[in-house]
């Protein structure tokens, strides 16, 4: 009883963790960024994109950034790999509707933001994406 209990545990928390990572799946566009609440100009990220596959990200922007993302409910654990955030671990919250994207990113990576409010916190970052069309 107790391998079967543990067999279907295994089994819906791979589940989720698929349908997370699949909904996500995709290239997304930058159309908000926020750090302490304070709006970065669209300047400043409009020639970024997020690429995420299964659990690998790449971030372009002036340069490459690439790693690994891990799912549990609403919060995201990133590993970055490569790039100049290599070696890093940074925590986040995440909320997908639709074809949006928002997260919170920590960049401390020491604790999950507790909502999406990044005011009076200069350690996190908050960015809202857009999911690109297929062409």
């Amino acid at each position: 009883m107790r391998q079967t209990l543990l067999t279907l545990m295994i089994l819906t928390i791979t589940q989720t963790f698929s349908m997370s990572a699949d909904k996500l799946d995709g290239t997304w566009i930058p159309i908000k960024q926020e750090i302490g609440a304070t709006v970065l100009p669209s300047a400043a990220f409009e020639k970024q994109k997020l690429i995420i596959s299964d659990s690998n990200y790449t971030f372009v922007a002036e340069s490459v950034d690439k790693g690994v993302v891990r799912y549990q409910d609403d919060k995201m654990d990133i590993y970055g790999r490569e790039g100049v955030n290599n070696g890093k671990h940074f925590t986040a919250r995440y909320k997908c509707e639709k074809d949006e994207l928002t997260v919170c990113y920590n960049l401390t990576g020491d604790s999950y933001p507790e909502n999406f409010d990044t005011q009076g916190k200069h350690n996190l970052f908050l960015c809202v994406f857009k999911r690109e069309k297929s062409k």
